[in-house]
């Protein structure tokens, strides 16, 4: 991101210009937009089937698309808490009561996320895990370099993209053999051909941490 990407990112945290999803003035998230991320989750069932239950707040369109594109491509870190408090609001339907709840946000290229000032997936589960008892974000995947960006890509072209290419780091959850009693979510910004979140139940599972389901804000 450059100086005045910087700036402008700076200055929607300070004295965000209008709401993300409407253009209301003098609001960064007003109340009738983020409204459009309260009626779910709902099931979703993506082209490429990771194997696990998938579910979205709201389709990808309207004030949550518009939302997801100005976090990601306008660095509106104000979103930040609003667009968690709704992932925290639908995983609280979601969870098993009584379990500990583990958040593994689904990984960025690294280019991606530096031209972003930072992973904006991560954030958004760090925020979800701080609006819920017992839960924890843990980021423990990674995206192995020469994985090009999804844009543009067809469906075959995003698998072959991503097959094999997403890891585990080595971290807690990996050294202890798994989760134990936890139920362990991946979170991501937007399902589209499920080729993401595919790969990343793939590599937990092969670390030996079992997934239980996938959350993400928007489902194209």
């Amino acid at each position: 991101m450059g100086a005045p990407e910087h700036i402008a990112a700076l200055l929607d945290l300070v004295l965000p210009a209008a709401c993300a999803g409407c253009d209301a003035a003098g609001v960064g998230w007003c109340p009738g937009c983020a409204a459009a991320l309260t009626d779910g989750p709902t099931r979703v069932r993506p082209r490429t089937d990771p194997g696990v239950p998938c579910w979205a707040l709201a389709p990808y369109a309207g004030p949550a698309r518009r939302a997801v594109l100005a976090v990601k491509e306008r660095g509106r870190r104000d979103l930040t808490e609003p667009l968690g408090l709704a992932m925290a609001s639908g995983l609280a339907r979601l969870r098993t009561p009584g379990r500990p709840l583990v958040l593994v946000p689904a990984p960025s290229r690294g280019g991606s996320a530096r031209r972003r000032g930072g992973d904006p997936v991560l954030r958004t589960a760090a925020a979800a895990a701080g609006w819920l008892p017992d839960c924890r974000m843990v980021p423990m995947l990674r995206v192995w370099w020469g994985v090009r960006d999804s844009v543009g890509l067809t469906p075959g072209e995003r698998q072959h993209n991503l097959r094999g290419r997403i890891s585990v780091r080595y971290g807690p959850l990996a050294r202890r053999g798994g989760a134990g009693n936890a139920e362990v979510v991946v979170v991501d910004d937007v399902l589209t051909t499920g080729a993401t979140v595919r790969e990343s139940v793939r590599a937990l599972g092969l670390a030996g941490v079992e997934t239980s389901a996938v959350l993400v804000t928007c489902s194209a």
